[in-house]
C-alpha cells in the first residue's frame, strides 16, 4: 500500500496560476502554502493511517446511539484543538475568519487522507454560512462559536423515504410550541447523524409548515440535547449499510416531538437550504477530484516500480513504458487536474463576488465533471495495476467505493445535467458563462465559442431539451476545458514538473478540439431526428 501524499503543489498551481486567486485582493500565496502544508502533514501523519482500519471496522448502532471506528474520537480531537472546524467561520465567533479558497485547499485534502471522516466534519462550513446568512443575532451566538470549537457537529436533514429530489414530496411536519417548534418525522441518507466525537451536534432539518408545495418548507435548527440538557427527540433507527464510506455514519433519524427553533423566515426553507446544499456541491466536486489524484498517485507509484514486459529494444521495462498504461495513466492526471481546475474557478469566481451568475453556471458544472472524474479515474487505476488492482491491498477499490457515492448524491449528476440544459440555459448564468469564454484570449476559443453557442441554441429551440442534457454537458464542460488547459500550458514553467503538465495539456487541448465536433454533430443529428420522431430517448 502505499501511503496518502497530498497533492499540495498541484492544488497551490491551480489556484494560483489557472484560477485567478491571485488576482483576489486578500488572496495570500505565501501564507495559502503555509496552511496547505500544515494540513498536509496533518492529512498524512494522522488522518490518512486511520482511512484503511476505518474502512474495515465500519460504525456500530447500539441503544439509538452510533460509535465511530477505533481511534477516530482522538482523531477528532486533534483536529478540533488545532482550530480546523472553525477555519472560515468569522474571528468574532471563535473561529479564524479565512475564505472559501483555504477550504478548498484543507477539503480536498481531508477528502483524498479519509473520505469518510471528511463527510462527518465537512457541513460545519455550509451550516456556518447557513447561520451567517440566516440566522438571528442571537442564534449566531449560540450556535457558532460552538461549530468553530469543534464541540458541535452539523448535519443536513433533507431526504425522506419517499421524497429525494422532489423536496414537493417533504412530509417532515413542524408545527408551533410555544416560542418555539417541534418535528415529527422521518429523514434518510443523513451523513454524520449520529457519532461518538463531538459533543454536541446540530440538525439544520427541512420540514413542512404547510400545504403549499415547496413554498411551505422551512428550514429548522434542531440541536441533539434540550436546554436542560436531556436528550431532544431525535433517535437513530438504523445505519445505511454502504458500497462505501464504511467509516461515515449514514443515518436514518425518527424526529418525534423534537424541540426545533425556525432559521429564516417560515416558508422560505429551501432558499436557506440551498446556502447549505450549495456548499456541499462545490465540496463533493473536490471530494471526486480528491479520489482521482489519489488513483493517480498509487498507480504511477505502481506502475513505474513494476517489471513487465520489454521494450520496443528488447530490454525489460517497468509497466509505465507501455503505451496503453502509459495511456491510461495520463487519463487520470488529465481528469484529476482538469476538474480541480473547474472547481477552482468555481471557488474563485464566489470569492470574488462580482459574477454570481457564472458562479451559479459553474456549480452543476464542477460537480458533475469532479465527480465523474473521481470515478473514472478509480476505475482506469484498477484497470493499471490489473489483478493487484482489484485486491484490498494497494485500496484502489477503496477508492472506487468511495468516489461512487459523489456522482449521487447533493444532487444525482443527472439532475444537474438537466439544470444546465434547462434552467440556466437561457438566461443569465448562460450569456455569464458565455462571457467568460468571449474573454479567453486564446487560438481556438473563438470557434469553441461559436460552436457552444450553436449547441445552446439547439436546446433553446426544442420543446424539451432535456433528452439533449447529457451530450450538452459534455460538450459544455470540453469548451470550458479547453480554455483551462491553455492556462495551464501557459504556466506549466511555474510547477516543478513543468513538462508533466505542458505535454498533457498539449494531448487534452488536441482532443478537446476533436471531441466537441465530434459532440456539435451529434446534437445536430439528434435534434434532427427528435423532430421526426417525437418522445425520442
Amino acid at each position: 500500500m502505499k501511503p496518502f501524499v497530498a497533492p499540495v503543489e498541484d492544488i497551490l498551481f491551480t489556484l494560483n496560476h489557472v484560477a485567478g486567486a491571485s488576482d483576489l485582493p486578500d488572496w495570500d500565496a505565501d501564507f495559502a502554502s503555509e496552511i496547505a502544508g500544515h494540513f498536509a502533514s496533518f492529512a498524512e501523519g494522522e488522518i490518512a493511517p486511520l482511512d484503511e482500519p476505518g474502512d474495515q471496522q465500519g460504525c456500530t448502532l447500539a441503544n439509538g446511539r452510533v460509535t465511530m471506528p477505533s481511534g477516530f474520537a482522538d482523531l477528532y480531537k486533534s483536529y478540533a484543538e488545532q482550530g480546523w472546524p472553525g477555519l472560515t467561520i468569522p474571528e468574532e465567533f471563535g473561529g479564524q475568519g479565512m475564505g472559501a479558497m483555504m477550504l478548498a485547499i484543507t477539503s480536498e485534502i481531508f477528502s483524498g487522507a479519509n473520505h469518510s471522516l471528511q463527510m462527518v466534519t465537512g457541513l460545519v462550513p455550509g451550516a456556518a454560512r447557513t447561520l451567517l446568512r440566516f440566522g438571528t443575532d442571537e442564534q449566531k451566538a449560540r450556535y457558532l462559536p460552538s461549530l468553530a470549537s469543534g464541540e458541535t457537529l452539523a448535519t443536513m436533514c433533507l431526504t425522506e423515504p419517499g421524497a429525494g429530489s422532489d423536496l414537493s414530496r417533504v412530509r417532515c411536519h413542524a408545527t408551533p410550541d410555544g416560542d418555539g417548534w417541534q418535528i415529527n418525522g422521518e429523514k434518510i441518507f443523513i451523513s454524520g447523524g449520529d457519532q461518538d466525537m463531538s459533543d454536541k451536534i446540530l440538525h439544520l432539518v427541512l420540514a413542512r409548515t404547510s400545504d403549499n408545495g415547496i413554498k411551505g418548507l422551512s428550514l429548522f435548527l434542531c440541536p441533539c440535547t434540550r436546554a436542560d440538557g436531556s436528550r431532544n427527540g431525535v433517535t437513530v433507527t438504523r445505519i445505511e449499510e454502504k458500497m462505501g464510506l464504511h467509516a461515515s455514519p449514514t443515518c436514518q433519524l425518527a424526529f418525534d416531538g423534537a424541540d426545533a427553533e425556525l432559521i429564516g423566515t417560515e416558508g422560505q426553507g429551501l432558499m436557506a437550504m440551498f446556502t447549505m446544499m450549495n456548499h456541499a456541491r462545490a465540496d463533493v466536486a473536490l471530494q471526486g477530484v480528491a479520489h482521482a489524484a489519489r488513483a493517480h498517485d498509487v498507480a504511477s507509484s505502481y506502475a513505474a516500480e513494476r517489471q513487465q514486459g520489454r521494450g520496443p529494444d528488447g530490454q525489460t521495462v517497468s509497466l509505465d513504458g507501455h503505451a496503453d498504461v502509459r495511456r491510461m495513466l495520463d487519463e487520470i492526471d488529465a481528469a484529476a487536474l482538469g476538474a480541480r481546475a473547474i472547481a477552482h474557478l468555481a471557488f474563485v469566481t464566489m470569492e470574488r463576488g462580482d459574477n454570481p451568475d457564472l458562479v451559479e453556471f459553474l456549480t452543476p458544472l464542477s460537480k458533475v465533471c469532479g465527480t465523474e472524474a473521481g470515478i473514472h479515474g478509480a476505475e482506469l487505476g484498477i484497470q493499471v495495476l490489473g489483478g493487484y488492482g482489484y485486491l484490498r491491498e494497494y485500496r484502489l477499490e477503496q477508492t472506487y467505493r468511495d468516489a461512487r457515492i459523489c456522482a449521487i448524491y447533493e444532487g444525482a449528476n443527472g439532475i444537474h445535467e438537466r439544470m444546465l440544459a434547462t434552467r440556466l440555459l437561457g438566461g443569465a448564468p448562460a450569456e455569464a458563462f458565455a462571457t467568460f469564454l468571449e474573454s479567453e484570449n486564446t487560438p481556438d476559443a473563438a470557434a469553441a465559442l461559436q460552436g457552444w453557442q450553436a449547441a445552446r441554441q439547439i436546446l433553446l429551440d426544442q420543446k424539451d431539451p432535456t433528452p439533449f442534457a447529457h451530450e450538452f454537458y459534455l460538450l459544455t464542460r470540453d469548451t470550458l476545458l479547453a480554455a483551462l488547459w491553455w492556462r495551464i500550458k501557459a504556466a506549466a514553467q511555474h510547477h516543478r514538473q513543468s513538462e508533466r503538465l505542458a505535454r498533457i495539456a498539449a494531448v487534452q487541448i488536441t482532443a478537446l478540439a476533436v471531441r466537441r465536433d465530434g459532440f456539435m454533430a451529434l446534437l445536430s443529428a439528434l435534434s434532427n431526428t427528435a423532430s421526426e420522431v417525437p418522445g425520442l430517448r
